[in-house]
């Protein structure tokens, strides 16, 4: 589990400070979205739900914006992948694109509806077409390398498991 929250604290930092520099279309990555939709389907809706609670967390606690908000959104975003462990297969990539993207406009829809409809901001296709939607095309570019990384990662601590429950078993 430590592991996991170094990848999340990594993944905070890399989406807050250096991507942040380097916007394209006037957005930046959600590489959160990825770290918690990853592990969602693959490790089922439990780990989803903690990592999107504490991802989610992480943001609330250093945005300000409204306490609580991002910690209910990235744990259901996480609750849904979880339920596509079923379906989850390592090396193809269908899957973990679809979520990942499907994920991202969940919350850019959410965050639309709760943050700028309380301001009366109400210039729903304006957003969608000029932030939602290129938000989504960079995760999902981004969320290749990030997904492959933690998967390579899962399968390592795995094996490494695997190969200490081995070693206990033969004394």
């Amino acid at each position: 589990m430590s592991i996991i929250a170094l990848i999340i604290f990594i993944c905070y930092i890399l989406q807050t400070s250096v991507l942040s520099r380097y916007p394209l279309a006037g957005v930046t990555p959600n590489i959160l979205i990825c770290v918690v939709a990853t592990y969602g389907f693959m490790k089922g809706r439990r780990y989803g739900i903690l990592i999107g609670f504490c991802t989610g967390l992480l943001l609330d606690i250093y945005s300000g914006v409204l306490f609580g908000l991002y910690a209910l959104v990235y744990m259901y975003i996480g609750l849904l992948n979880g339920l596509f462990k079923k379906q989850f297969f390592g090396d193809d990539l269908r899957l973990p694109m679809i979520l990942i993207g499907t994920s991202d406009l969940i919350y850019g829809v959410l965050s639309y509806f709760v943050l700028f409809t309380i301001r009366s901001q109400k210039d729903f296709s304006f957003y969608f077409m000029n932030v939602i939607m290129p938000e989504v095309v960079y995760t999902l570019v981004v969320s290749i390398f990030v997904y492959y990384a933690i998967l390579h990662i899962n399968n390592w601590i795995e094996k490494f498991e695997k190969k200490g429950s081995d070693r206990i078993g033969n004394y």
